[in-house]
């Protein structure tokens, strides 16, 4: 084993977090119930992960209890869950190696000189660090942050905009439908118009998002194209429009203002994958009893793990975070026996969340 220097400023903690999406968040929740502290770290600037990243605004529906929500408001409230157990974030920065101690402790190391020394290390990285697919068209580059997008940050830029979105997905007519002028009279976002473009007359998106967007097609609300973009028109070094070659094979300048285009995200492991973890296909394999890794005290938890059976949903990978938690319970108390308590009834857990315990008749 190579030896490693613990530096004076090293944080010793239970448990290092790696991700601060919503599961990531929760693991936070079910280790403090537990007792166990716990320190986050996320590549970026923010918690929250692909909901805040990708589509804050965008409507989520299978959270249990909760009919409708968007990311943002998501994050907000398992943000306000977590507030009791006083967990630590380091934003901003990606953990650029882990390594196990002869004591069974592991250090991680960050990319902005962190170091922490931790008993536990929770992996809940969803795909990795993803990065959208862009568009193959020559001199879109420099149009790239500006009149070209590959994500809604900020849904208000686009509204009044001549638009053209370019993809066949969800997000592709999730967006196309938000921003159309005759989706919503009271929508704040409206753009002056909206173009879609995708290679075929064949989507994979909700059945009721295609039917929609047919239903505004032939109301002439938007529009909608076959055919694939081939190049860029421009006018005093400004995006005036984009070359689309239709299956007929003839080229047609399609006039915008702002283009979206919605690929797919290609996710890579980062450094996760020099870790040592047992992989299949870029994902870690955990057991299903703890949500451990081959490595005895990390955990995988989230879209970042794999077992029979897996499904990538968010409910998920909170089930998944509270067998971790209790996993990771004797790497944290190796003397101490953990019992299962419930929220509602256990005067220990009301201390630790901070709330009264309620009174019973």
């Amino acid at each position: 084993m190579q030896a490693v220097q613990i530096r004076p400023d090293a944080i010793e903690t239970d448990a290092v977090i790696v991700g601060a999406g919503p599961v990531g968040l929760f693991q936070v929740f079910e280790l403090g119930l537990l007792e166990i502290k716990a320190h986050i770290i996320d590549s970026l600037a923010y918690p929250g992960g692909q909901c805040i990243e990708l589509y804050p605004d965008k409507p989520i529906y299978d959270i249990p209890a909760v009919p409708v929500c968007t990311g943002k408001e998501l994050t907000d409230n398992l943000l306000k869950q977590i507030e009791p157990f006083g967990a630590t974030f380091h934003l901003g920065q990606e953990v650029t190696g882990v390594q196990k101690l002869a004591d069974g402790r592991f250090i991680v190391e960050t990319s902005k000189g962190t170091q922490l020394v931790a008993k536990t290390v929770f992996i809940a990285g969803g795909v990795g660090s993803f990065q959208p697919r862009t568009l193959k068209v020559e001199g879109v580059e420099k149009h790239e942050g500006t009149q070209v997008h590959y994500r809604v940050k900020n849904p208000s830029q686009f509204a009044g905009k001549n638009l053209l979105i370019i993809g066949g997905g969800d997000s592709a007519l999730d967006w196309a439908l938000n921003f159309c002028a005759g989706h919503d009279d009271g929508n704040p976002h409206k753009a002056e118009s909206v173009i879609l473009v995708h290679r075929r007359d064949g989507f994979k998106a909700a059945p009721a998002s295609v039917a929609r967007l047919k239903a505004l097609c032939d109301a002439q609300e938007m529009q909608f194209i076959v055919g694939q973009a081939t190049g860029i028109a421009e006018h005093d070094g400004q995006l005036t429009g984009l070359r689309i070659t239709g299956n007929d094979g003839i080229t047609r300048v399609v006039p915008c203002d702002q283009v979206l285009a919605f690929f797919g995200l290609s996710p890579k492991l980062g450094p996760i994958a020099d870790w040592g973890l047992a992989l299949e296909r870029k994902q870690i394999i955990v057991d299903t009893e703890k949500f451990e890794t081959s490595v005895p005290g990390i955990f995988a938890v989230g879209d970042v793990n794999t077992y029979p059976g897996k499904k990538k949903l968010i409910l998920s990978g909170f089930h998944e975070t509270a067998l971790a938690a209790f996993g990771a319970a004797p790497y944290v108390f190796p003397d101490k026996r953990v019992h299962l308590q419930y929220t509602t009834t256990s005067p220990k857990l009301h201390k630790v969340l901070g709330v009264d315990s309620p009174v019973f008749d």
